[in-house]
């Protein structure tokens, strides 16, 4: 059975900024990329950023950091990104560090995200859902999500939790 969210009382698009981390992928071949591209903004959402990255702690905790700070003199976060999608290097493979560099940065985290994640996987691919390290949370009043870089993965990710409650978060971040 599947459970509708009660619907978001405003209906707005959502500044995303994509971030893949991947130690082989181009634009050209970044095909999660694009796709993650493609169902944000067939739902009505901006891509406002687009980076690719090597599998590197420094250098993606460094790209959330960029992307969340106020620039520089300013006491106001960045108005061109709301929320951040960071796909690829969530396993336990040596070279996987997306999870161990975006972890600790997170000012809260979102605990279901990664458990709903994984039960949604497990449903396709069984057991071997134990092995993703998706996480969610915010940084600096910014939504952020890491998930795996398979287009499965993706679809699965954007299309059943991220796009259902994008706007919802967003808004939540922003109460006053």
């Amino acid at each position: 059975m599947t459970t509708i969210p009660h619907p978001d009382s405003s209906a707005r698009s959502i500044k995303c900024a994509i971030i893949t981390v991947s130690d082989t992928r181009t634009p050209e071949t970044d095909r999660s990329g694009q796709l993650i591209q493609q169902l944000l903004v067939s739902s009505g959402h901006l891509v406002t950023a687009y980076s690719i990255l090597k599998d590197e702690p420094e250098l993606i905790s460094a790209e959330l950091i960029s992307l969340c700070e106020p620039p520089q003199g300013s006491r106001q976060h960045r108005p061109d990104v709301e929320a951040l999608i960071f796909h690829g290097g969530t396993g336990i493979a040596p070279r996987d560090t997306t999870y161990d560099a975006i972890a600790g940065l997170l000012q809260k985290t979102l605990p279901g995200f990664g458990e709903v994640f994984r039960w949604l996987s497990y449903q396709e691919i069984g057991s071997r859902a134990i092995a993703s390290r998706a996480i969610a949370g915010v940084y600096q009043s910014k939504i952020i999500f890491s998930i795996p870089g398979s287009t499965k993965a993706v679809q699965l990710a954007l299309e059943k939790l991220i796009i259902p409650e994008l706007v919802h978060l967003v808004n939540q971040l922003n109460q006053s």
